[in-house]
C-alpha cells in the first residue's frame, strides 16, 4: 500500500494545530474582571461555583463602574463591568463591545430610630429634595405628608453617597433628573455629580454607602437591593411613575424591565428608571459586561465568555435568591449572537 506522504504531513500538522489551540485554551485557569459593585454579590456567587465546576477562577475587583471602564480599556482585565452602558461611539473608539449581564433594583435606605424597612415611603420630587439639602429633617412636612402612620422623630438628616465614579449613581442620578426638574436643572445625572447638601459623606462603593447609612444615625443613602439586605438596612418604598406606591421586590424590579427592548437598542443601552406599569419599581438598572472586540489574548477572552454563557444558563436561581433579575432566554441568545458577530477569536 503506497501513502501520500504530503497528506500524512497535512494531516498530523493539522492535528498538531489542534492539539496545541486546545492545550492553550485548557491553560485558562484564571480571568480578571473589575468594575460595579451593583453585581458584586452575584458575580462573586457566580464565580464561586463556577471554580468548583471547572477548576477556572473569576477573580472579580468592586471597584466602581469608572475604574472598571478605565481597566477594560486600559487592558489591566479580561473583562470590565459597569452599570452605566458605554456610548456605540465610545465602543467603537475603545475597541469594546458590551451586553447586559444582569439587572436589578436601586433602593434609599436610611437609618431612623423606630423605623423598619418598607414603613417610609417617598416619591421622587421629595427624594431629590432630601439629597439636595432643601429637605433637612426627618419630620418635615413633605416626608410626614406621605407617611401619617410613622412616628418621624426630630432628627438632623445626613445624606450618604458614592465617593467613587459610581454606575449605581449614575442609574439613581438618571431617575432623579427625569424625576424633579430640580435636581435635573441644578446637579443633573453622572458617574459622578456635585451633591449639594451640608455635611454630605462619600463612601466608596455600595459597600462604603451601606457602611455609613448602617452606622449613622439620620443617615440615607442609596444601594444596590441586595447590600440593604446583606447589612441588615432600612429600604424605603417609593412612589412609582404611575403614582402607586412600590415596594423593592423581584417582581417589581421585573416589570420595569419587561418592556426592554434589546434587540431593537444599539450596544444594549437599555434605560431602565422611571418606566411606566402598575407594580414598576422606578429606579431599575442593568449591569453591563464589557470585552475587547480584537482581543489581545483570545483564550482569556473565550474563558470570560465560558464564564457568562455558563452564568446565563446555570446562574439565574442564583441571581434570584439575590433578588437580581434573571437574564431572559430570548436576550440570551441575543447576547451570544452579538459575540459571534462582534468579538474575534482566531
Amino acid at each position: 500500500m503506497k501513502f501520500d506522504r504530503k497528506l500524512i504531513a497535512g494531516i498530523f500538522a493539522a492535528a498538531a494545530v489542534t492539539v496545541s489551540a486546545a492545550g492553550h485554551a485548557a491553560s485558562v485557569e484564571k480571568v480578571t474582571g473589575a468594575g460595579s459593585s451593583f453585581a458584586y454579590p452575584i458575580i462573586s456567587k457566580w464565580a464561586s461555583a463556577y471554580k468548583e465546576e471547572t477548576g477556572i477562577e473569576v477573580n472579580y475587583q468592586s471597584v466602581g463602574s469608572g475604574a472598571g471602564i478605565k481597566q477594560i480599556k486600559a487592558g489591566n482585565v479580561d473583562f470590565g463591568a459597569s452599570d452605566a452602558p458605554l456610548t456605540v461611539e465610545d465602543l467603537k473608539d475603545s475597541g469594546l463591545t458590551q451586553w447586559p449581564l444582569i439587572m436589578g433594583g436601586i433602593v434609599p435606605v436610611a437609618n431612623v430610630p423606630g423605623i423598619k424597612p418598607g414603613e417610609l415611603a417617598v416619591d421622587g420630587e421629595t427624594l431629590a429634595a432630601i439629597l439636595m439639602g432643601k429637605i433637612t429633617n426627618w419630620n418635615d412636612p413633605a416626608i410626614a405628608k406621605m407617611n401619617p402612620d410613622a412616628d418621624l422623630p426630630d432628627l438632623k438628616i445626613t445624606v450618604v453617597h458614592r465617593s467613587d465614579s459610581s454606575g449605581t449613581t449614575a442609574i439613581f442620578t438618571n431617575y432623579l433628573s427625569k424625576a424633579s426638574e430640580a435636581w435635573k436643572s441644578e446637579v443633573g445625572e453622572g458617574k459622578t455629580v456635585n451633591w449639594m447638601s451640608k455635611g454630605n459623606l462619600g463612601g466608596k462603593g455600595n459597600e462604603g454607602v451601606a457602611s455609613y447609612t448602617g452606622r449613622i444615625k439620620g443617615a440615607i443613602g442609596y444601594v444596590e437591593y441586595a447590600y440593604a439586605l446583606e447589612n441588615n438596612l432600612t429600604y424605603m418604598d417609593m412612589i412609582n411613575r404611575d403614582g402607586n406606591r412600590v415596594a423593592p421586590t423581584s417582581d417589581n424590579f421585573a416589570a420595569a424591565a419587561a418592556g426592554a427592548d434589546w434587540k431593537g437598542t444599539p450596544g444594549f443601552r437599555v434605560v431602565l428608571t422611571n418606566q411606566p406599569g402598575e407594580n414598576s419599581w422606578p429606579i431599575t438598572g442593568s449591569t453591563f459586561a464589557m470585552v475587547h472586540t480584537d482581543p489581545k489574548n483570545p483564550a482569556q477572552v473565550k474563558a470570560v465568555l465560558d464564564f457568562f454563557k455558563w452564568s446565563m444558563a446555570n446562574g439565574q436561581p442564583a441571581a434570584a435568591e439575590l433578588h437580581y433579575i434573571p437574564i431572559p432566554k430570548s436576550v440570551a441568545e441575543l447576547i451570544e449572537s452579538s459575540w459571534e458577530e462582534k468579538i474575534n477569536l482566531k
